[in-house]
């Protein structure tokens, strides 16, 4: 009876290196994120098939287009490592078709859980901590998002990692199922409110644009009387257009500012916007 064939913790320990550095190496609009996948998992193909006809030909399962959130998309490639496990073991329902429906099926879901938790909540709360840490011009606050979300992100990825080598093809119903969905519903509405939080609390415009005057002949602005029936209802009528003319009308982030810098200038010239 052949023996087993067991994936070694320093080929796992490169792949997963591998993946955590390179998974948007050679980026483009065609690929996203698949020559970084492929060169992940170069490590354990070489390990578990020494013949180099039968490398190439496990490796064709990776060549299709794959693209998540880097960070969580870490439990895929443990997930595939785990598979390819299995299929050089002689499991023959695990092939090319069966990984990659694995792969397909998970790269969206995962990227709605991770743009909604680590992009829109967990990096958010950093830079709000750092940059309340960097007032003044303070080296603290940069040096503590470097080193906390390096550490953090790491140990994370790290962690699920293993995991999807550990659950291989029955990950799919832990990531997938009705449970995933919920907690990944939930996950976008508590960014959203992240989000919201942020713009109120770092995003600031004010108009100097003077409308009355008060009892006492004191100026009374623009700003004072939106302020005082809708607090920074002004700020949140800039947060509202960023967002309708990125989701709506499809303009990119570099064009939005544009804009804004455009806006912001006329405005402070005619004396609208301070």
């Amino acid at each position: 009876m052949a023996e087993k064939k067991k994936l070694s913790e320093k080929t796992l320990n490169t792949t997963f290196w591998r993946w955590w550095y390179g998974n948007l190496t050679c980026f483009s609009q065609e690929h996203m994120q698949t020559f970084g996948y492929m060169w992940a998992m170069l490590a354990p193909i070489k390990e578990l098939y020494p013949n180099h006809d039968d490398q190439v030909k496990a490796m064709q399962a990776y060549t299709p287009f794959f693209n998540t959130e880097p960070q969580i998309g870490g439990i895929v490639v443990g997930i595939t490592c785990g598979l390819e496990e299995a299929r050089a073991n002689g499991a023959e329902e695990i092939d090319d078709e069966f990984i990659n429906s694995i792969r397909a099926g998970l790269m969206g879901p995962l990227a709605g859980i991770g743009d909604s938790l680590i992009v829109g909540t967990y990096i958010p709360i950093l830079l709000g901590i750092a940059l309340g840490l960097a007032e003044g011009g303070s080296p603290i606050g940069p040096l503590f998002y470097i080193v906390v979300w390096n550490v953090t992100e790491i140990l994370f990825e790290k962690f699920i990692f293993k995991k999807g080598y550990e659950l291989g093809g029955s990950a799919v119903d832990v990531l997938v199922g009705d449970k995933a969905t919920a907690f990944r519903e939930s996950i976008l509405v508590l960014g959203q409110v992240i989000v919201g939080a942020m713009a109120a609390s770092w995003v600031t415009v004010s108009s100097p644009l003077v409308i009355a005057k008060d009892s006492t002949g004191a100026d009374v602005t623009l700003i004072s009387r939106l302020d005082g029936a809708f607090p920074k209802l002004l700020t949140c009528a800039f947060v509202l257009l960023a967002w309708f003319l990125q989701a709506k009308k499809g303009m990119s982030a570099v064009k939005v500012l544009l804009l804004f810098v455009v806006i912001g200038f006329v405005g402070s010239v005619i004396g609208v916007l301070g």
